[in-house]
């Protein structure tokens, strides 16, 4: 068996900056210390069990009230909203804030375009982490559309201004701000989808061909869900896969077998798979 590596995969600079951001936190941490992530620190339940095992704990808004002076919290890639860094700061706990450096800039931008009166429209997964911060900074004045339809039946105000989850398809956001600036052509449009996700796509459409493509990433995980659909389309064997433990058995039977991974999946995981694919079932 070949097995073939897309030529970027796995971390992206900001999920590698939070995980490091625990990793030191918890090497450092005293006794009576409790090392805490507000919510789940990646989409990758794997490298989340593996830091569960060190100690770390996955913190809730609501048990905010319950955290002590000698106890740490990381704020996750995706960033939080001013509300709750306030509510973490009057804890007492001492706050490591491992916000993505990009996911910081499209939050700074919300907050000054709100300031001046605009309507801040975040391209985006209602129900992703960073996309909730990114409104929290808009201060309420802020819409969230997840597709051209939904895109289709916003009522644009004059003064608006165009965001776009990091990871969130280039070619969505391309439709949906195309839309927008015929209902409106003086919106402000900033692309601020990160180039780890597009780097990943143009990595795995570059591919030469290949009987199977594994997917390897957390099932929940945004950018190595449209990895899959982009390999759905380059090959008739695709599987999405968190650990060398899922690979199907039809790919051990294949010639060749190229890998590509989500930004939230570390390189010991990649190393696995590729591992296991050539010492055969």
């Amino acid at each position: 068996m070949k097995v073939i590596r897309a030529s970027v995969l796995g971390y992206c600079m900001g999920v590698k900056r939070a995980v490091e951001s625990a990793e030191q936190a918890l090497l450092h941490a005293g006794a009576g210390t409790t090392v805490y992530t507000l919510g789940p620190l990646i989409h990758n339940p794997s490298v989340l069990n593996s830091l569960a095992e060190r100690g770390l704990r996955i913190l809730k808004v609501e048990e905010s009230s319950s955290l002590c002076k000698d106890d740490v919290v990381v704020i996750r890639a995706h960033g939080t909203t001013p509300q709750i860094e306030k509510t973490l700061e009057k804890s007492g706990a001492c706050v490591v804030d491992a916000t993505c450096p990009r996911v910081h800039g499209s939050q700074k931008r919300a907050a000054l375009w709100s300031s001046r009166g605009y309507t801040v429209i975040i391209a985006g997964d209602k129900n992703h982490g960073e996309v909730t911060s990114i409104a929290g900074y808009a201060e309420g004045n802020c819409i969230v559309v997840q597709s051209v339809k939904e895109a289709e039946a916003v009522i644009l105000p004059q003064k608006a201004v165009l965001l776009a989850q990091t990871t969130f398809s280039p070619v969505e956001f391309e439709k949906i701000s195309s839309l927008l600036k015929k209902k409106n052509p003086s919106i402000e449009v900033f692309n601020t989808i990160c180039n780890a996700t597009l780097d990943r796509q143009n990595a795995l459409l570059s591919l030469e061909p290949t009987d199977g493509i594994l997917v390897i990433g957390g099932k929940n995980s945004a950018n190595t869900r449209r990895l899959y659909e982009t390999a759905c389309t380059l090959c008739g064997h695709v599987a999405l896969i968190e650990s060398e433990s899922e690979i199907p058995d039809e790919f051990f039977a294949l010639g060749t077998v190229a890998l590509t991974a989500g930004a939230s999946t570390p390189d010991s995981i990649i190393d696995a798979v590729e591992r296991t694919l050539l010492q055969g079932k």
